[in-house]
């Protein structure tokens, strides 16, 4: 059976009021009297009428609708973003948009102009491996259109910004791993450009200091796509083995679960020597193999700041130019088997 398909014109022409009044009416505006709305709610409700969202996004210029872009919808850690943003944003009758880059940055502007000419109302970026190249996000910025970054910002760039704590959990990752008598600690991480690249190498670096342990840059390894591919880690796994070290402090969900994979098909490495902390938002790290130390980001809380910044600069009635950088912080949780 169809539905009808009922109009603002149908329900002014059954209670005798114009359709301004009963669009007024229907958006709850302070210059129609508390009887009218009534009157007209309570119709809108007997015949099940619901507004069409695209008439209306064309006569407001409004969608109600945000877009999400990330590298991967699997990972863990953007899986968790999202469920935060979502809380945010259903709560307050907007839609979401997912769509995923796969660390290319091509795909990630073909993302960005296809969600813009889709009229969404606004965007939260974690920007790609690949990106170097953000004049096209400025551009859309220049012309009013609301982007708020997370996790993986770009510079130079005025946004709302959300990250984590990044070189905070880079610092208390080495400190534990020094605390555990390793000496030679290695660091796996992604391409150099990232945000969450650099910082969490300071992080790293500044461990080490605070240890008095040195730094090796051969023990430094970047993996370009940050551990979407597997062949990446294999190949950084291998250079590695060629150097000794006994700790290794790995900088991405991806790059944890790639590199844990890694050794274990390895003869060569004696895995339960190597002593390793990880970013990872796994809820099942407990049961990792060999056991690492996890660095938990505040993925939930991250997504639900980024999309609350996002919907007050939608609804702000003037350009915002005061723009905040949220910083959050990271959890170090031990293994088991640690003191």
């Amino acid at each position: 059976m169809a539905f009808e398909n009922y109009t603002i014109k149908d329900i002014a022409k059954a209670l005798n009021l114009s359709t301004s009044t009963v669009s007024r009416a229907l958006r709850d505006s302070y210059e129609i009297s508390a009887e009218t709305k009534k009157l007209v709610m309570d119709y809108a409700q007997k015949i099940n009428y619901r507004a069409n969202p695209i008439a209306r996004s064309l006569k407001e210029r409004k969608s109600n609708s945000i877009g999400i872009i990330v590298t991967e919808i699997a990972n863990n850690f953007f899986s968790q973003v999202i469920d935060g943003i979502e809380s945010v944003a259903y709560s307050k009758d907007y839609q979401v948009v997912i769509s995923q880059t796969h660390e290319s940055a091509e795909r990630e502007k073909l993302n960005v102009e296809h969600l813009f000419s889709r009229s969404t109302d606004g965007l939260l970026m974690a920007m790609s491996a690949e990106t170097a190249d953000v004049s096209y996000l400025k551009k859309l910025m220049d012309r009013g259109f609301p982007i708020v970054f997370f996790d993986r910002v770009p510079n130079g760039i005025s946004s709302h910004k959300v990250i984590a704590d990044n070189r905070q959990g880079g610092f208390e990752a080495v400190n534990y791993l020094a605390s555990q008598g390793n000496k030679k600690i290695a660091h796996l991480t992604g391409i150099h450009s990232l945000s969450i690249t650099s910082e969490r190498l300071e992080g790293f670096k500044k461990g080490l200091q605070a240890n008095n342990l040195p730094f090796y840059p051969e023990l430094v390894k970047y993996c370009a796509y940050g551990g979407l591919h597997q062949d990446e880690i294999e190949r950084a796994v291998s250079e590695l083995s060629e150097q000794s070290y006994d700790a290794i402090f790995i900088s991405g969900d991806k790059l944890t679960t790639g590199y844990l994979q890694a050794i274990k098909e390895r003869l060569d490495i004696d895995v339960q020597k190597i002593t390793v902390a990880g970013f990872t938002n796994s809820k099942v790290f407990n049961i990792f193999s060999p056991s690492i130390t996890a660095i938990k980001q505040p993925a939930f809380e991250m997504g639900k700041r980024a999309a609350e910044l996002l919907i007050a600069q939608i609804e702000s009635k003037y350009p915002v130019e005061d723009f905040q950088t949220v910083v959050l912080p990271t959890m170090l949780i031990k293994n088991k088997g640690t003191v």
